[in-house]
């Protein structure tokens, strides 16, 4: 696995936090229901006619990135790792990944606490997962040689 690839991995984690920001915000400026109860167009068309619209399309659009993003994550993930955990977690991020669209699209259909609160949720499930699979990625293995200059207290030796 090559540096490509963590950094790769650790860039979708950072575009999927910022994508949990922006909606964060897309909610707090109210934007959330600026597109009518249309999902997945705004108003009737593919584009915004006001400026909380634009707000609302904008995190849409991150959002179907980010999707991509984490779609290659998990594909890299089984292509260039054996790592068994890293696998499974880049894995899980990819099947909440369907759930998360379908909450974001509710919360602009059915709108209300439940709702809001399981979209977020399941942002959070795939982010603590991308965080894994980055933090994994990013794991150097021990060589032999280090592991062999440790003490019985298993902190390396002053040697």
């Amino acid at each position: 696995m090559g540096a490509r690839f963590r950094r790769f991995a650790a860039f979708t984690t950072g575009l999927t936090f910022a994508l949990i920001l922006l909606g964060v915000y897309t909610a707090a400026a109210g934007a959330g229901l600026s597109c009518g109860a249309d999902w997945p167009f705004c108003n009737g068309g593919f584009f915004w006619k006001t400026v909380p619209g634009f707000i609302e399309w904008f995190h849409r659009l991150v959002a179907m990135i980010t999707g991509f993003f984490i779609l290659g994550t998990t594909a890299g993930a089984w292509k260039y790792t054996d790592s068994t955990r890293i696998r499974a977690v880049a894995t899980l991020a990819l099947v909440v990944l369907p759930v998360q669209i379908l909450l974001g699209g509710a919360t602009v259909l059915i709108y209300g606490p439940v709702v809001q609160v399981a979209h977020h949720a399941a942002a959070l499930v795939i982010f603590g997962a991308l965080m894994a699979t980055t933090l994994w990625l990013y794991e150097e293995p021990r060589r032999p040689e280090a592991a062999a200059t440790e003490s019985a207290s298993g902190y390396p030796s002053d040697d």
